[in-house]
Parts: C-alpha cells; sequence; structure tokens
C-alpha cells in the first residue's frame, strides 16, 4: 500500500487512475477518496493540512473493505510469491514506522509544551530559570526534527528496493495491485507533509519534490511545501526569540505562551488523526497476514 479554496493541485504523475466500470464498486469508491486526496492544495497550513487527514481516513476505511473482498483474498493466495505481494507487506509496515514517527514526535512535543506551560503560569523561578526551561524545550524540539529527519531519509532510501510487477496478469488484478500501489504512495506522501510540518522546516521550491518512481513504477507524489506560518515554527521562533532577547522579557513570554496554546490545540487535532490512521493501517496489515497465513 502505499492536515478549501486550492491554489494549485497535487501532482500524480503516471497512468490514470480512472477505472472501467467493470470494477468492483469498492474499488471505485477508493479511487474516489484518492482522487480527492491527491486533488488537495500543496500548500500547508494546520487547517488544510488536518483536512488532508481526514481525506486520508476516508480511503484508509476504504481501502480495509477492499482487503476483505474475494477478488482481493483470491489474487493474495494465488500470487502470494509474486513481488507486488511482498512490497505490499513491505510497504504497510513502512507506512505503520512512518505514522508512529509522527504520533511519536507529537507526544513529545505535547509533553514539553505542557511542562512548560505549566511552570509560566505558576510564575515560580527567575528569569534565569525560565530562560533555562525554555533552553530545554529547544533541546526537545531538537530531537524531535533529528528523529524526523532520519524517518524522512529512510523514507527515501527504502524507494530503492522495490519491484516493478508483471501487468501479465487479469484486468481485476491489475486494477486491484494499482490501486493498492496507488495508495501506498499517497499516504506516504501525506505522510512526509506531516512530519515536515511538525518539524516546522521548510524547503526551497527546488527541493520540494521527492520522487518516489522506484517504489511504484511511472509515480511521482509532490512533497507539499511546508508553509512558514506552521504552529510549529512559530513557537521555535518563539523559543529562539524568548532566549537572545535580552529585553521585553515579559512581552517574549506572552508571545511565547500564545503560539504554544496555539501549536497545542494544533497537535490535539492531529494526534485523534493519526492515531485513529495507526489502528486502521495495523488493521489492514493484520488482515494481509491472516490471509497469506491462512
Amino acid at each position: 500500500m502505499a492536515a478549501s479554496p486550492l491554489n494549485k493541485k497535487s501532482n500524480f504523475h503516471g497512468r490514470s487512475i480512472s477505472l472501467p466500470s467493470r470494477s468492483h464498486p469498492l474499488i471505485l469508491q477508493c479511487n474516489q477518496h484518492l482522487n480527492t486526496l491527491l486533488s488537495a492544495s500543496d500548500e500547508t497550513s494546520s487547517s488544510l493540512l488536518f483536512n488532508k487527514i481526514g481525506n486520508l481516513r476516508d480511503l484508509i476505511e476504504c481501502v480495509e473493505n477492499v482487503i476483505q473482498l474475494p477478488l482481493t483474498q483470491d489474487a493474495l493466495v494465488h500470487e502470494h510469491q509474486e513481488n507486488w505481494v511482498n512490497n505490499l507487506l513491505d510497504g504497510s509496515l513502512r507506512l505503520l514506522d512512518v505514522c508512529s514517527t509522527a504520533k511519536d514526535a507529537l507526544i513529545h512535543t505535547k509533553e514539553c509544551t505542557r511542562e512548560l506551560q505549566s511552570i509560566i503560569r505558576r510564575k515560580k523561578g527567575s528569569e534565569v530559570e525560565l530562560t533555562s526551561e525554555v533552553k530545554k524545550f529547544l533541546t526537545s524540539r531538537k530531537v524531535v526534527k533529528k528523529a524526523i529527519s532520519k524517518a524522512l531519509t529512510n523514507m527515501k532510501a527504502n524507494t530503492k528496493n522495490c519491484n516493478i510487477f508483471s501487468t501479465d496478469k487479469d484486468h481485476q488484478t491489475v486494477t486491484l495491485i494499482n490501486l493498492l500501489q496507488d495508495v501506498e504512495v499517497a499516504t506516504l506522501s501525506t505522510f512526509q507533509t506531516i512530519l515536515q510540518f511538525i518539524s516546522g522546516t521548510t524547503q526551497s521550491k527546488s527541493n520540494s519534490w521527492i520522487s518516489i518512481s522506484k517504489l511504484i513504477q511511472s509515480k511521482r507524489v509532490a512533497c507539499s511545501l511546508v508553509a512558514d506560518e506552521s504552529e510549529f515554527a512559530q513557537v521555535d521562533v518563539a523559543l529562539q526569540s524568548f532566549v537572545f532577547t535580552k529585553t521585553r522579557k515579559l512581552e517574549g513570554i506572552n508571545n511565547l505562551q500564545n503560539h504554544m496554546e496555539k501549536m497545542e490545540s494544533c497537535i490535539q487535532d492531529f494526534e485523534e488523526g493519526l492515531e485513529f490512521l495507526f489502528r486502521r493501517l495495523i488493521k489492514i496489515r493484520v488482515s494481509l497476514l491472516n490471509i497469506l497465513n491462512h
């Protein structure tokens, strides 16, 4: 398998995903959800990204139902030694790993945010002590960013080991394989955008795309450009400003509190969406393993 008004469309190069009318209705429905996800803007704000997570939830729920179809189970059983089946299993694990990294990053950031907010509200300790706590928060953000960077690097490296499936198959099987591969690519792309948003990083326009055509032949998915106004990026700036500004510390505290409250609200929304996706992805992987081990 592979968070509105829109000015730009996500690019999805490769064959058209519109299918013949004889395809199963659930597969057609999945492709509708896939088209909705792929048509989302490549500009990112917390609200747009949260909507994108919602679109991905709809798609993954539909895929879960497709896995239960007799035609899917027959294809998996009859072709269990084919490369595309191995790639499907590897992909399901890859998606779980990336989703887990995003969840862990949110949890770690939320815990640090609440700890610092508690210290500020109690108004205990000197300015020096408060500055020390802010520096600890900055250090924790570096840990999160390092983990995200590693996950993104691994994501790119893992695309090198995937093979092309043979097209010498019946229409239903080819349609099914193409759908599952398209879903993995779109899901990876969405998770990548989420990770970059949490990291608060931006990319130059020339580097804002990644090729994962080696993962799935003739497919490249747009990597969304993370907007400067990311709530996480704003907190990073506010933390740095508080530490290095020698005057107007009270103003710095108020500014930091304001941005942390916005980020905490954003974390709550993302956390719920990612937890739902994680549970569904586990169920899909368990279903795949059960079918193949039956």
